[in-house]
């Protein structure tokens, strides 16, 4: 199930820009036609913000991203 897929760079957008968690959250429920908590939507928005820091950091930017 892969609830996000895309280059770094747009990844990293996407958090910037708050779009992440929503991104996510639209495709979990299609995969399981039910919205997730919205404290784990929460921790969606901080850890994908601040994994994208890290790999904005490193200039990781040719790279793609899977999230599951």
């Amino acid at each position: 199930m892969h609830l996000y897929s895309g280059l770094s760079t747009d990844f990293i957008r996407d958090a910037i820009h708050n779009r992440i968690a929503e991104k996510v959250k639209d495709a979990f429920f299609r995969q399981f036609r039910f919205n997730p908590p919205p404290s784990e939507v929460n921790s969606w928005r901080n850890s994908l913000r601040a994994v994208s820091q890290v790999i904005d950091d490193a200039k990781l930017h040719d790279h793609g991203i899977l999230l599951e």
